[in-house]
């Protein structure tokens, strides 16, 4: 290259730049979902452009307001599916309205609000611990339909899991079941086109995230679909956070055993759970899957009162975070929240805090390795703070700890996909399970209890952790607006 031609292009970099740099500022400002994010993207722009301009070409809230519009034209259109009353009948009250669920009614308003949905009851919840017993549970349900098959996974493998449940998915459609699979371009990035090719040479219907709506750039990582779910015969429903890969049964030696918690519903949440799943397919394919469907699920003996949480970047409130602020925030005697990450906004620090002091037994349940360090660092930026505030967190250490469940006081508690961080409340689409029941907060307490035995309480401030820690945590707490 000739000094001509290098002193050309340093020119023309010292002129576009700057014009990048503002017109990713100026974007920022005018579509970040926060004011707290457009400021960091801001600094962050200003400060260090050569590294900043391409995070925010991958991590930058540009070019989705199309697909949010896009997006709620599919909510739309499945908008009335799975409003069903707890004996299967079309429920025409409206988000808000007494639906009949016994002590825990005046709680449950809010959440109706945020999910348009009405809580119902009629509901039979299992938990599901550990890999082992999730895919044991999935797969006799897809062993057992007759109708269809509905899959989502925000991660699928070809490796052992993967072709087991490959091998079930072919098995069911072989036998005349109609069989969905959709699964996320960049969640499921090495997934191999061989495997899809499998699965479609057996009559099943899987979609390739790259010929779908939405972002398709494997680098795209926002508006990424993060649900996990299985669905069966309309009856049957799962949701929580395994995803479909080896290392979810504890097969991976940098990890070791792998604590994750599924929910095995049945009634009319599942009907509830399928509309989320029909919105999904409808915004990628433009198909409708109404009539094609179960919509009444029969009520169980179990008569337990909840609802679905679906959240996402299309909504107009944020959905994910009001979610666990309103939990919080109605706290009494109880807050206990499983999550491998902790990367709040302010307004959940702030009911987290303050639940704590307000005299609360507000417990935080982390796993103690790390599997993505910038979540991880930016979580020990947090410790410091909350525990100051009267909380407790406890650092899981049998293993990679990877539940996502909350449990207040004695009669609510959830179990689905939403961590508790930025990237859950506001940039991934994420299904949480809510059920309303003393009996079931039971069963959670005692599983998270367990958990916490086998966990190590924090005692340490961030000045006594080792160097890298000390230095990563707050540089990492930056860029918690897109964690």
């Amino acid at each position: 290259m000739t000094p001509a031609l290098s002193s050309f292009l340093l020119g023309a970099l010292a002129l576009i730049v700057p014009v990048l740099v503002a017109y990713s500022a100026w974007r920022a400002v005018t579509s970040a979902r926060t004011p707290q994010g457009a400021v960091a993207w801001v600094v962050f722009l200003l400060a260090a452009p050569w590294f900043a301009l391409p995070a925010y070409a991958v991590f930058g809230q540009h070019k989705l307001r199309g697909y949010r519009r896009e997006r709620q034209a599919s909510r739309e259109a499945t908008r009335a599916l799975g409003e069903t009353d707890a004996t299967g009948q079309r429920d025409d009250r409206g988000p808000g309205c007494d639906t009949g669920t016994g002590g825990a009614a005046a709680g449950v308003a809010p959440f109706e609000q945020l999910a348009n949905l009405p809580a119902t009851r009629g509901n039979a919840a299992e938990l599901l611990i550990d890999g082992e017993a999730t895919f044991d549970a999935i797969f006799a349900a897809i062993d057992r339909a007759r109708d269809y098959v509905l899959v989502q996974f925000y991660t699928i493998s070809d490796d052992d899991l993967g072709n087991a449940l490959a091998e079930r998915l072919k098995a069911a459609s072989r036998r005349g079941v109609a069989v969905r699979v959709i699964y996320d371009g960049v969640g499921s990035y090495g997934l191999p086109a061989a495997y899809r090719a499998r699965l479609e040479e057996a009559g099943v219907r899987i979609l390739d995230p790259r010929a779908a709506r939405g972002p398709t750039w494997r680098f795209q990582v926002n508006f990424r679909n993060h649900r996990k779910t299985v669905i069966v015969d309309g009856h049957e429903g799962f949701t929580g956070g395994h995803n479909v890969a080896d290392l979810y049964m504890g097969r991976d030696a940098t990890y070791g055993p792998w604590r994750d918690t599924q929910v095995a519903l049945r009634g009319p949440m599942v009907a509830q759970l399928q509309r989320a799943f029909a919105e999904d397919w409808h915004w990628a394919t433009g198909e409708k899957l109404g009539e094609a469907l179960c919509w009444t699920p029969e009520a169980q003996p179990e008569d337990l009162p909840g609802l679905i949480v679906p959240s996402g970047p299309a909504d107009g409130p944020d959905t994910g975070a009001l979610f666990f602020f309103t939990l919080i925030t109605g706290a009494r005697e109880r807050v206990w929240i499983a999550s491998p990450y902790f990367v709040p906004d302010a307004e959940v620090l702030a009911a987290l805090k303050a639940a704590a002091l307000r005299g609360c037994d507000v417990r935080l349940l982390v796993p103690d390795m790390a599997d993505h360090y910038l979540p991880w660092l930016a979580a020990h930026a947090y410790f410091d703070e909350i525990r100051a505030a009267g909380i407790e967190v406890y650092r899981y250490e049998g293993g990679f700890m990877h539940q996502k469940v909350i449990l207040v006081d004695g009669d609510r508690a959830a179990v689905g996909t939403a961590n508790l961080d930025n990237r859950s409340f506001r940039l991934n689409f994420e299904t949480m399970a809510l059920i309303f029941d003393e009996g079931f907060a039971d069963r959670v307490s005692a599983m998270l209890a367990a958990d916490m035995e086998g966990a190590r309480r924090m005692v340490h401030d961030l000045e006594e952790q080792p160097l890298w820690v000390r230095l990563g945590a707050p540089a990492a707490r930056l860029l918690a607006p897109v964690l």
